[in-house]
């Protein structure tokens, strides 16, 4: 079987209007205003990192292991929905969560591995929506050429979002704290919008009485 690039690139397309990296630049900042130049760095190499590695793994085994342990795409919408949840109440406070740092942390590098996994990578990033479309594809696209071209789709959107993110160090400087407090107040009532809405349509799914 022939590679299908007009497959991947609609693949590819549609993961990255998911992912969308600009619409997350503001988070990305709001969530690493503590760190430092190399820090944030690290922070985002970590993500993209973690990213690559989630998504090619549910790429490959995502759709047996729900199976297995019974979870629902639903399910995953509501999770994510209620960790937003908890994040934007803290953001709204112009605060960073408990995932930031707390005095029993002992290793700062823990705090930043802490902060680029949960809730950067998973699930602002490779979220419900961008984990069911991978899972979708590799269903009706089995054959391990196919999972080959998506598992390069995956890796070329993480590597925009790796520039993407890359360009926030500027534009945190240029900003000053002031102003990034300011976009974390407001990003944290779009992420408080966010969370309602992974949530109502995990909801819908599971009870579809309710979208009647």
């Amino acid at each position: 079987m022939a590679f299908d690039t007009a497959l991947y690139l609609q693949f590819f397309i549609g993961l990255m209007a998911i992912l969308n990296p600009f619409g997350l630049l503001p988070v990305f900042i709001g969530l690493t205003s503590h760190q430092s130049h190399s820090e944030r760095a690290r922070t985002n190499t970590v993500a993209i990192f973690t990213v690559v590695v989630s998504l090619v793994t549910v790429l490959l085994v995502g759709q047996l292991i729900l199976q297995i342990f019974g979870i629902s795409i639903a399910s995953f919408r509501i999770a994510g929905g209620a960790m937003l949840v908890i994040i934007a109440m803290s953001m709204l406070k112009g605060q960073m969560s408990d995932v930031r740092r707390n005095p029993d942390e002992v290793s700062e590098s823990v705090t930043r591995e802490s902060i680029a996994v949960v809730p950067l990578a998973i699930p602002l990033i490779a979220g419900p929506g961008a984990m069911t479309t991978v899972i979708v594809y590799s269903a009706e696209h089995p054959d391990w050429q196919h999972l080959l071209g998506f598992s390069a789709g995956i890796v070329a959107s993480a590597a925009i979002c790796l520039g993407v993110f890359r360009a926030a160090a500027p534009l945190s400087d240029f900003l000053g704290q002031t102003g990034i407090n300011i976009i974390t107040r407001i990003m944290g009532l779009i992420m408080m919008a966010m969370a309602v809405e992974f949530m109502a349509q995990g909801l819908k799914d599971i009870f579809p009485v309710l979208a009647s």
